[in-house]
């Protein structure tokens, strides 16, 4: 997605009525009644829409400056063509033939999940994501006709209206409405030979590459909106949006905690103890780290500026170092005397625990004296 100020011409000091008044001047250029066919000048129109309804809007344009079209709080969700109806009125088409606005219908909405590193969440990487939809369908090229055919009729249920009235009896009467036409769905005209590969939808299943812009320092459990990457809308209408939802890959050597990064390093008890100078890992290069003497287990050390981006903020977050001081489970006869020199130098009182086999052979031993 283009920056929305390019979009529409201006600068970024533009006020409000330069913004409308550049986009009312492109919006007309590029409408789809008016590029019948042009598939660019489609996707220049919803562009343009989607950048006036955010610049439009002081509060989402505000945050539009600060963090970029990234943060879901400074995007458009929502009809590009309502957009167009509020600028100019009316509705969000020129009229056709008896007044009647032909367009179509929009595109679902689709989600998918993506795992991401720390590393590329860390660097605000763009990231591909293979995504299964409808697109338009390559041989008709969405207008649902078979190519070389009549193409389309007036609809014989509707007669072109898009509408029909519906009768209903209620307690106060006869009761008649105005429906959406069943067979041509509002458009008034209806395909007369479908097209062989798509069966007359207009669109078929696809698989595309979308490239996922991240924000700097995203976490997981968060949601980015790709407009317009969902299935292709009918007829000429818009496409969905993709929704993506975000999840961070275990790593390596971190933990996530905010915008803190978290790491366990293992020290010895002699390096505890005496005091040992450490290579710590960080998503840079290594960082050396002094462990002082006596040192005790789960003591915290902070490498300040060595953890994420702050999503919604200025600077980033630390790195934070807990001493995991390990224990021999086995002891050299060597390591065992100078502990015990230790023990003994310092007045530590071991005493000796009887394992199961020598209380076994004691009582044993007994019963048999006892006889």
């Amino acid at each position: 997605m283009a920056d929305y100020y390019e979009l529409l011409g201006v600068s970024r000091e533009t006020e409000a009525g330069g913004i409308k008044t550049a986009y009312r001047k492109l919006a007309l250029k590029y409408h789809p009644d008016r590029n019948p066919g042009n598939r660019e000048a489609e996707e220049t129109f919803k562009q343009l829409n989607e950048a006036y309804a955010v610049l439009s809007d002081p509060e989402k344009r505000d945050r539009y400056d600060r963090y970029g079209s990234a943060d879901p709080q400074a995007q458009f969700s929502g009809d590009i063509f309502d957009i167009f109806a509020s600028v100019f009125g009316g509705g969000g088409g020129f009229a056709g033939a008896g007044g009647r606005v032909q367009r179509g219908q929009p595109g679902e909405d689709l989600e998918a999940p993506l795992t991401v590193t720390l590393e590329q969440a860390r660097a605000g990487d763009g990231v591909p994501l293979e995504v299964d939809h409808l697109g338009v369908c390559d041989r008709c090229d969405g207008s649902r006709a078979e190519p070389g055919s009549e193409g389309r009729k007036t609809c014989p249920t509707c007669r072109g209206a898009g509408q029909v009235r519906a009768q209903a009896q209620s307690f106060f009467g006869t009761v008649v409405t105005n429906q959406l036409c069943p067979q041509c769905r509002g458009l008034g005209e209806v395909v007369v030979t479908p097209c062989g590969k798509c069966m007359g939808a207009g669109r078929t299943k696809v698989r595309e590459t979308v490239m996922v812009k991240l924000p700097r320092g995203i976490d997981g459990g968060y949601r980015l909106r790709i407009p317009r990457a969902g299935n292709a809308g009918i007829d000429g209408a818009p496409a969905g949006d993709l929704y993506v939802y975000i999840d961070l890959a275990p790593h390596e050597h971190f933990t996530r905690d905010g915008d803190d990064l978290r790491y366990t390093l293992p020290v010895g008890v002699a390096q505890a103890a005496l005091g040992c100078a450490f290579e710590v890992p960080t998503l840079d290069d290594p960082e050396a780290l002094e462990v002082p003497p006596g040192t005790q287990p789960g003591t915290e050390f902070r490498l300040r500026g060595k953890g994420m981006p702050r999503l919604q903020g200025v600077g980033t977050g630390d790195l934070l170092v807990s001493a995991a001081v390990q224990i021999p489970k086995k002891l050299s006869p060597k390591a065992r005397d100078l502990l015990e020199a230790y023990a003994e130098e310092t007045g530590e009182t071991i005493e000796a625990h009887e394992t199961l086999g020598e209380r076994l052979r004691g009582f044993f031993g007994k019963r048999k004296v006892e006889k």
